[in-house]
């Protein structure tokens, strides 16, 4: 299908609907992603020590807000579900994009805790157990600024749980 583009306000009075097969996107492998494959989809993790790297966030202004072509990326969102129980599985940025909000992990035994992340975080790992990425775990990561990435999440743990951001 061919790419379409709106400018200006859009309004729907019975909403969008994101729904098929093309939908989901199952990442088995490390992977980068992009925004025209990935951004919007749900993304289930199978592959337990998979890296998978956002794109760069783009967030210069382009010629023209109707240009089809501009590369700005701001608002891309990535969704991720962990499927395969994580043990060493990381969500990356490019290493100048940073991560600025935090992720509740809950275990089954115990009340949650969250994280929150760091000003030079880049990297979420997970590794099944204490820091999260038990099958059923979701993210979702926004691009909201210059080398601005949004998270928010549930992050199913076990153990002693500690925080799952880090510093590439």
């Amino acid at each position: 299908m061919a790419k379409s583009t709106f400018s200006g306000p859009i309004q729907s009075l019975a909403g969008f609907i994101s729904a098929g097969n093309a939908n989901v996107v199952s990442l088995t492998a490390d992977t980068s992603l992009t925004v025209a494959a990935h951004a919007g989809k749900i993304l289930t993790c199978n592959d337990a020590d998979g890296k998978f790297t956002l794109p760069s966030i783009v967030a210069t202004a382009p010629g023209s807000d109707d240009d089809p072509n501009q590369t700005n990326n701001l608002g891309a969102s990535f969704f991720f579900v962990v499927e395969t129980a994580a043990t060493d599985m990381d969500i990356k940025t490019d290493g100048t994009d940073k991560f600025v909000g935090g992720l509740y992990m809950g275990k089954s035994d115990a009340a949650g805790k969250t994280f929150f992340s760091g000003a030079s975080n880049d990297v979420i790992t997970l590794n099944g157990t204490t820091k999260g990425g038990i099958a059923g775990t979701i993210i979702k990561v926004t691009a909201i600024g210059s080398a601005k990435y949004a998270v928010e999440g549930i992050v199913l743990a076990s153990g002693t749980v500690v925080t799952p951001f880090a510093d590439a």
